[in-house]
């Protein structure tokens, strides 16, 4: 029996195939449909650059600031990145912050206090965040106790945990080099321009492979164009970023020359590659998305969510041990402050504005990146027009809230279009 195809019938031969409908009206389709991902946070850095740009031409857009912003923002940066994973699950994390604190504090000890070799107190650090995480994950995916309240309580603990450590008004330095670098110094200029081709490079032939794989397959898969609007982008965008970090940006070049990508920018980028690969290469990754669109029917498919759970907060709280590292080295020592104050506010804020649902199911670790990059031109540009701590505060928030309430709405619109 032979099958019958559109060239076998008359006037369908020549009919319009629905793939030559244009990747911008597929695009716009989707976000009219609520699945707007980072648009709303990539359209906010955009105006926010350009706002402050505008107001403070002659600070703003310079290469020093610019690369300060990567500094001001990568510990905020990194601890969204781990809050992704648990806000997948429709949980929060509110000790994250003080975690980054006492881990640092941990690390601070061990190095400067014990003269352990750094890579000792990093593996520490690491260690004693885990052992918050596996806490965390414990009481709320054994005992079921609400995460808001354990980590309400570690927010609490972990504060008083840290003036053990430290003492009040005390504080450990860090005067190891190999730590202060991370956050203190720069690559070559030849090593910048490596890592540019590595990340252009590598992001195109994974991006591409998948793309013909699909195909192959037989599934659906992004067209031509837009993957190479992707990559174009990419490599435009990463190219005057190293262009920028590349020259000269220090004030005095007599006295000192600052030149070349931050070191903390690889770093950024091993985790985001990481974490990435993690959730969308792995067996894992699909479990903690399908726990968090339906933790129930997840449970039926043989999933097991106790562990996934528990999993995630063991992630949040390292990358939080992460972050406390990276604080610790830009501000050359660990406080009681270190971790609080705004970090958290600023870390979920992160997340949330990036794209990352509060409602679970949906995020990226990119979106931390993204967000976080929001918050800190917030902060900084605030700062550059000399505006008082309580209109950033304001500011912020009213960021947030409209992050927030672009994901419920974005939500509601998926809902009612079948796309949820």
């Amino acid at each position: 029996m032979s099958t019958v195809t559109g060239r076998d019938l008359p006037g369908l031969a020549d009919a319009p195939d629905k793939r030559s409908t244009t990747a911008l009206s597929d695009y716009l389709a989707k976000v009219r449909g609520g699945e707007v991902g980072a648009l709303p946070a990539v359209l906010g850095l955009i105006v926010l650059a350009l706002v402050f740009t505008g107001l403070r031409s002659d600070t703003f857009p310079t290469t020093f600031n610019f690369a300060n912003l990567i500094n001001q923002g990568a510990g905020v940066i990194v601890i969204a990145m781990g809050l992704v994973f648990v806000l997948l699950l429709g949980e929060i994390d509110l000790s994250a912050g003080f975690t980054a604190g006492t881990a640092g504090a941990v690390l601070g000890v061990a190095v400067t206090n014990h003269g352990m070799p750094w890579w000792i107190g990093v593996i520490v650090c690491l260690a004693s965040g885990a052992l918050i995480g596996l806490v965390i994950g414990l009481l709320v995916a054994r005992l079921g106790i609400p995460s808001f309240v354990v980590t309400l309580a570690l927010f609490l603990a972990l504060q008083g945990v840290l003036l053990q450590i430290i003492g009040e008004g005390g504080q450990i330095s860090i005067s190891n080099p190999t730590l202060l670098a991370v956050m203190n110094s720069n690559l070559a200029l030849w090593q910048g321009w490596v890592l540019y081709v590595l990340v252009v490079v590598g992001f195109g032939a994974v991006s591409y492979r998948r793309m013909a794989k699909r195909r192959a397959k037989g599934l659906h898969a992004e067209r031509f164009s837009v993957w190479g609007f992707k990559f174009g982008t990419l490599v435009v965008l990463l190219g005057i970023v190293t262009f920028l970090l590349s020259r000269e940006r220090s004030v005095n070049v007599e006295a000192t020359s600052i030149m070349g990508v931050p070191m903390v920018v690889p770093v950024l980028i091993l985790l985001l590659v990481g974490l990435t690969i993690l959730l969308n290469r792995t067996a894992f990754g699909r479990h903690v998305y399908a726990v968090g669109g339906n933790a129930e029917a997840a449970r039926r498919a043989g999933i097991n969510v106790a562990n996934i759970r528990l999993i995630c907060f063991i992630i949040c709280s390292t990358m939080a041990a992460v972050a406390g590292i990276l604080i610790g080295s830009r501000d050359n020592g660990v406080t009681p402050n270190t971790g609080g104050n705004q970090t958290l506010l600023y870390a979920v804020g992160a997340a949330v504005i990036g794209g990352t649902s509060l409602f679970g199911g949906k995020g990226r670790p990119v979106d931390a990146i993204v967000g976080g990059l929001v918050v800190a031109i917030i902060a900084n540009g605030m700062a550059l027009l000399n505006q008082p701590a309580g209109v950033v505060y304001v500011v912020t928030g009213l960021v947030l809230l409209v992050a927030a309430s672009v994901d419920a709405l974005s939500r509601r619109r998926a809902a009612a279009t079948g796309r949820f």
